[in-house]
């Protein structure tokens, strides 16, 4: 279907960002379209500038590149062995060498980035330095640039820092043609809600270390990305419906020959965009895109880092976008998906039921995405409602399924899982949170009951072994912001917050810090700005203060007279860890900016 009239949010909030945006997007514009008038930056290279480049090629290479009308792809990837999600790409930059060579051109990688694998470090003290790694992500990506060799690029990438810093580095060559190409999920294994639930024994001390290890092993145990619906595979769903992947690409696993064979027609296309000088990646992403990254963000009940990630993404192209925004797009966005921790099914599921190209084409026929796009596809976004497969050694799209395979997992727009997106702006007396709602019950989005104030993640685990939780309660954890300890990820709360719920207590939780993809059953607001360190209420707070969470309404408040408030002196912050690298990033912590902005070093 085509011609569909836009719903009349969408337009309305992306005509408020175009106006927002309007003087940051024109200098970003004009900045990146003298680059690309100046032509190829290689064409500028002096004799040994150049010779220095290709010294190491082969010698076939070393020819073509002589070429003034070949083209020399740039490789910017995230490879490592520590995340199943990127050890496929050991065996990419071989395929994308020998398919350019294919194409006429040639392909180097121009550099590698950090990944850390927030899997890892969940709960530990590398955990701070997670967030910070997506713009050091982007200051690598643009120092591998900086080489100004290159006529378009490729960016392996998948996970939760990753596929931002790169994009945000990439758009600092906003001119040259990027896609971005991901290995795919691993394959489906143990249940997730077998996991869950030993999650949960073991927070009460029914299941053994030995238990719970088996239990992990089973479900992450292979390459690709983990399968559950966070981080990573929320951001290979935005770069689909941002334009960036080739249409299909996001959920193909690792080592099948249709993964090989989308990487390689990624490296085709990316030859032929640098070319014909087509789609340049600070064109792609536009206004439009990022509102469409949200409604496809929303649709699905992605990951809440996004409502940090997409706002410095955004402002990396010139585009500012607030939480505000989220909240208005998400009241107009049905929610089509209930994928793990949302659901009982994981994205291979999702995949399984008609996937991306069934939910872009229910996207598209109801309004709620912008379909006149510039894609590395082409042909606007229409061209992501189709799928990818194998005729025979031939790679072609076709339309997904007419109808889900699978309505537990993907419901069309017509009956959707609820008719809002599940992201809620929640504001008062403490500031601006977000609350994930998707997985949510009904029953718990309002809770109002006494605070219990912790410092650090310990503090909380210790008062819930200690029993000390077991009542209605608001856990408020606080100093976990940017400038307070880097916003590490707070996942270790969760087992303990559901038990509390499934023990019939009234239970949310309120934080500077993040919560990311795997937000939960439990209410938490999260990402609360002002933090802590910067002046916010929480700072302030005491146990028994009373605090009332109104997802439904919005409201995030603190039932205490401000005059009060506003006597007490503000809780001392901890001092500045040191210890795993984390002294390294003490200038990130100064410079950082508020998570609504951004949480960036790069762009306040």
């Amino acid at each position: 279907m085509t011609g569909v009239p836009l719903h009349p949010v969408i337009a309305a909030v992306t005509r408020r960002v175009v106006e927002r945006s309007r003087d940051g997007r024109a200098d970003y514009l004009a900045r990146i379209d003298i680059a690309g008038r100046q032509g190829p930056g290689r064409g500028k290279l002096s004799c040994a500038n150049w010779a220095h480049a290709f010294a190491a090629a082969p010698a076939a290479d070393k020819l073509r590149v002589r070429l003034p009308s070949s083209v020399n792809l740039g490789i910017v990837t995230a490879y490592n062995d520590m995340l199943s999600a990127h050890q496929p790409f050991e065996r990419f930059p071989d395929i994308i060498r020998d398919a350019a060579r294919e194409a006429g051109g040639t392909a180097q990688v121009a550099g590698g980035v950090p990944a850390m694998c927030d899997g890892v470090t969940q709960g530990r003290p590398g955990m701070e330095l997670s967030l910070f790694s997506r713009d050091l992500i982007a200051m690598s990506t643009a120092v591998a640039l900086s080489h100004d060799a290159f006529d378009a690029v490729l960016c392996l990438g998948v996970c939760d820092k990753i596929v931002p810093g790169l994009l945000m580095g990439a758009l600092a060559f906003g001119h040259l043609p990027t896609l971005f190409v991901p290995a795919g999920p691993m394959t489906s294994g143990l249940p997730n809600g077998d996991k869950a639930r030993i999650r949960a024994l073991h927070a009460e001390g029914k299941a053994t270390r030995a238990d719970l290890l088996e239990a992990e092993s089973q479900a992450y145990h292979g390459p690709g990305t983990c399968t559950f619906y966070g981080t990573a595979n929320s951001n290979q769903l935005l770069m689909e419906v941002m334009g960036l992947h080739l249409p299909g690409a996001a959920f193909v696993s690792p080592g099948t020959p249709l993964r090989e064979a989308l990487t390689r027609a990624a490296t085709t296309r990316a030859v032929a965009l640098a070319q014909s000088r087509e789609a340049p990646v600070g064109h792609v992403i536009d206004e439009k895109a990022v509102v469409n990254g949200v409604v496809g963000l929303l649709a699905t009940g992605g990951s809440t880092n996004h409502a940090i990630h997409l706002v410095a993404i955004a402002r990396a192209a010139g585009i500012r976008v607030d939480w505000t925004d989220f909240d208005e797009l998400s009241l107009a966005t049905p929610l089509l998906t209930r994928i793990y921790p949302n659901g009982a099914g994981d994205v291979n599921h999702f995949h399984a039921a008609g996937g991306m190209a069934f939910l872009v084409r229910e996207l598209l026929d109801t309004g709620l995405l912008h379909e006149d796009v510039t894609t590395v596809a082409g042909q606007g976004l229409r061209r992501y409602a189709q799928e990818p497969v194998l005729d025979g050694p031939r790679l072609v799209w076709r339309d997904p399924p007419a109808r889900s395979l699978d309505m537990t997992i993907l419901r069309p727009a017509s009956d959707p899982f609820s008719a809002d997106g599940g992201l809620r702006l929640v504001q008062g007396g403490l500031g601006r949170a977000v609350v994930k709602v998707a997985a949510v019950a009904v029953e718990h989005r309002i809770i109002e009951a006494p605070a219990r104030v912790f410092d650090d993640q310990e503090a909380f685990l210790a008062a819930f072994r200690a029993g000390e939780l077991d009542r209605d309660v608001v856990a408020v954890l606080r100093f976990q912001g940017p400038r307070a300890n880097g916003m590490p990820e707070l996942h270790n709360l969760s087992p303990a917050l559901s038990v509390l719920q499934d023990r019939g207590w009234r239970v949310a939780l309120v934080t500077d810090g993040r919560m990311s993809g795997a937000s939960g059953k439990v209410a938490a607001a999260i990402h609360l700005t002002p933090e802590a360190l910067d002046g916010g209420v929480l700072a302030t707070l005491r146990d028994e203060d009373l605090l009332r969470l109104d997802c439904d309404r919005g409201v995030l408040d603190v039932l205490v007279d401000r005059k009060t408030l506003e006597a007490r002196e503000p809780a001392p912050s901890p001092a500045s860890a040191v210890g795993c690298g984390r002294e390294l990033f003490e200038p990130f912590r100064r410079l950082v900016s508020a998570a609504e902005d951004g949480a960036s070093v790069i762009y306040p």
